[in-house]
Formats: C-alpha cells, sequence, structure tokens
C-alpha cells in the first residue's frame, strides 16, 4: 500500500491511499484544481479514485468534495451524521442521487481490494471518524482531529504500518495567541485538536518494530510549526516508558500545501 498527503493542516486537508489496484482519498478539503494537481504528481487521476472517505464535515475536510466527487462519479463513505452534515454545507452543490454510501464506527467494509475499519473520534462534529486501511496484514491509519485519546482510540491504532498522526498545537503558542478565549477553549478541549504532547504521547502508547511511516498532520497555522511539532513528538517518545528513542521512528510532517513524499508500507 501506499500513503501520501495531498494537503494537511487546519486550512485544508485530503490524503491519498492507494495499492495495485485500489485508489481512494481521505477527505477533500482542498479545491478541485489543488486535488486533481496533487494526485497529478503521484501519477493518479481522479478517473483512477474508487471512493472518498469522509471524517467529518468540517469545511477543511470537504470543501472541494461536492465538485470533485461529482466530475468523477466518485463514492462518498461517510457515518450518517457525516453525510447529513455534508448535505447542509452550503458550497457541497447538488449532488447526483446514489454517491453518498452510508458507514458505522467500528464497522469493518470493503473498498475495491482495501479493508477499511472506521472508529469514532472525539471532536466538535457530528458523528466524526478515523480510518484504519488494511491489505494483505499491513495496515495505514488516518487519526486527526483528536480532542482527547483513550484506550478505545489505542487499539484502534495498535500494529499500523503507517499513520498520519494529528500534531495540532503547541499548547504555549495556543495560550499566549491571538485566538478569542472561545476559540482557545475549543482548541484545547476534548472535543477540539491534539497538542504536539499528546501526539508524542499517544505515538509511545502504539509503538513498534513494524511502524514504518509516522506522518504529523493538520498542523495550525498559527499555533503551531513543522520544527516544534516534529522535536516535541521525538522528545515524548524519547523521554516516554518505552524502548524507542525518538531517532528510532521514521517521522514527516506533511506539507500544508504541498504534497508529501509517498511512503510505500512493505
Amino acid at each position: 500500500m501506499k500513503l501520501c498527503s495531498i494537503a494537511s493542516g487546519s486550512s485544508g486537508n485530503c490524503i491519498y491511499v492507494g495499492s495495485k489496484h485500489t485508489n481512494i482519498l481521505i477527505d477533500a478539503g482542498i479545491s478541485k484544481k489543488k486535488i486533481e494537481e496533487g494526485l497529478e504528481e503521484i501519477g493518479i487521476s481522479g478517473e483512477n479514485l474508487d471512493g472518498i472517505l469522509v471524517t467529518h464535515e468540517h469545511s477543511d475536510h470537504i470543501q472541494g468534495l461536492g465538485v470533485f466527487s461529482r466530475k468523477y462519479k466518485i463514492p462518498i463513505y461517510a457515518t450518517r451524521g457525516t453525510i447529513a452534515g455534508i448535505k447542509n454545507y452550503k458550497s457541497l452543490g447538488k449532488m447526483p442521487i446514489g454517491l453518498f454510501h452510508e458507514i458505522q464506527s467500528d464497522k469493518v467494509f470493503t473498498l475495491g481490494e482495501l479493508i477499511v475499519k472506521p472508529f469514532a473520534i472525539s471532536h466538535d462534529a457530528i458523528e466524526p471518524t478515523g480510518y484504519r486501511i488494511e491489505k494483505d496484514k499491513k495496515s495505514i491509519a488516518i487519526a486527526t482531529d483528536l480532542g482527547i485519546y483513550d484506550k478505545y482510540i489505542v487499539e484502534s491504532l495498535k500494529g499500523v504500518n503507517a499513520l498520519v498522526l494529528e500534531a495540532n498545537h503547541d499548547v504555549h503558542m495556543v495560550e499566549v495567541g491571538p485566538y478569542p478565549y472561545c476559540l482557545k477553549r475549543r482548541v484545547l478541549g476534548e472535543q477540539g485538536h491534539l497538542s504536539n504532547e499528546l501526539s508524542g504521547r499517544l505515538l509511545c502508547d502504539i509503538l513498534h518494530d513494524d511502524l514504518q511511516c509516522v506522518m504529523l498532520g493538520h498542523l495550525s497555522k498559527e499555533n503551531n510549526y513543522e520544527g516544534l511539532a516534529y522535536e516535541t513528538v521525538k522528545l515524548e517518545v524519547t523521554l516516554g516508558n518505552n524502548k524507542y528513542n525518538g531517532d528510532d521512528v521514521h517521522i514527516i510532517v506533511a506539507k500544508r500545501d504541498r504534497v508529501s513524499e509517498v511512503i510505500t508500507v512493505e
């Protein structure tokens, strides 16, 4: 399987996961043009896509969903709550009948040759999900927009071989930054976003010898920067109660507006 971030950040998110015969996106939170350009960089066209998995209905995850999925007639997979939220999005446009497919957290389904395992996440959306995608005993997971994590999230991510993991903000930068108090509470709350420190601690709980790559994603433009997220997560691994050092883990940071390297899980 392959993993690539087309865009990742507070202004837009779109992740590609694929195998030899099946290609999917997780979220379409950037423009149709940017999705097409990003896919072209990795040799994929909209015609090659078998589905779009949506994590939740916030605009930075569905901004380009309507126009892109309509153009290529790509099926959309999301929970009932997320579908309801998508349909209320003012920029969605008129969608063809049959394009939406309802899924449920913890209910496994197959998309082409990929096995998809949705899991519930804590975020201020209607019915948000993360995704674990498997093929031939290898797995890739997408875990962003987590206000908190618990044993359920840890179990959902155990044994993955590659992971897009949220490292949204530095707590101190949020506290002293320009956000109004209500927005600070949202970001730092249990239905907000995962800090760099918590991202590193979650990573400590799921580390294993065959975790081939961790891609830090969904960084806040105002309350984080790449070097800080990277070093903080590495430090948490080094200081954590595990046998690993931060340098033992292949960690990269997904770019806000550039396509990442393509990670191949073997």
